[in-house]
């Protein structure tokens, strides 16, 4: 699929909105692929196309930078009530602090698209309406995440790419998408 952000969430939109609602009275889209590769782009663009969306950067739904495991467990403690009709509460990850700090609630109902590295699991791939995989060329993934956050990041950004190659081995990820991505 093209790479042009408002065009991929304008057909991301379209699909997902003229399917059955999957998350109970809603719909849930996964923007999921390695870190660096246009993700968020992607998801602000979808909040964009679809007024009232809610977004949740699941980078604030990990534990650290080794909090990757723990993320399917969180992803689905926050979608179960919302699958009810209920609503779901999410804590943030203050990464400054280095705890978890407010909780945010998300309503039941309308577009919510899950944004970051393992928001999708084999465990909530029945309440997703649609998933997407976002990629791009590993150097340049690294070059934007050294961007963004500095140089001395950098030990932090290869143990983290270790980490996500090896989950998106274990589950799956992109053979389970529904649209594919290529942002470089």
């Amino acid at each position: 699929m093209p790479s042009d952000p408002a065009q991929v969430a304008a057909e991301v939109a379209q699909q997902v909105l003229a399917a059955p609602p999957s998350l109970g009275p809603g719909r849930l889209v996964c923007v999921d692929g390695p870190a660096g590769s246009g993700k968020t782009t992607l998801a602000d663009a979808l909040a964009d196309v679809v007024p009232g969306t809610q977004v949740v950067h699941c980078d604030e739904l990990l534990q650290g930078w080794r909090g990757l495991p723990g993320l399917a467990a969180t992803v689905e403690a926050l979608l179960a009530p919302l699958a009810r009709g209920e609503v779901g509460h999410w804590t943030r990850w203050d990464w400054l602090a280095g705890d978890w700090a407010e909780s945010h609630p998300v309503t039941p109902g309308g577009l919510l698209v899950l944004e970051g590295v393992g928001c999708w699991s084999p465990a909530v791939a029945d309440l997703v309406g649609c998933l997407v995989w976002v990629e791009a060329e590993s150097s340049l993934r690294l070059a934007r995440g050294i961007e963004r956050d500095g140089e001395q990041m950098r030990h932090h950004w290869e143990q983290w790419r270790i980490d996500e190659d090896e989950l998106f081995e274990r589950l799956g990820t992109r053979r389970h998408a529904d649209v594919v991505v290529t942002t470089d």
